[in-house]
């Protein structure tokens, strides 16, 4: 889904590729967003499932928090910052616009 509006890229031998991804800017909604703290390794996909109800987007937490480069894992005593799931939505709707 985070690929949906991430064009192809034709390489040489008629092969294609991804182009580089942009993440949207998530903004702080501080009435909605939710802070919690990790008290053990935590994924950011198990976060996106409990929040959001879809793993896959685990991306909007990571790029919320400028976290997930390489990894899904979250230390612990880690505080993450979970943008509201109207905001989630909201960008998943800016971003399917945009196609």
């Amino acid at each position: 889904m985070r690929y949906n509006t991430t064009s192809n890229i034709q390489t040489t031998s008629e092969k294609y590729r991804k182009a580089t991804t942009i993440y949207p800017v998530i903004p702080i909604a501080p009435a909605d967003d939710i802070y919690i703290r990790t008290t053990t390794p935590d994924r950011l996909d198990k976060l996106a499932l409990q929040f959001y109800q879809d793993a896959s987007l685990w991306w909007i937490i990571a790029t919320a928090n400028n976290i997930g480069k390489g990894t899904l894992i979250i230390p612990s005593n880690t505080r993450i910052r979970i943008p509201s799931k109207q905001n989630a939505q909201d960008i998943l709707i800016d971003l399917n616009q945009t196609r």
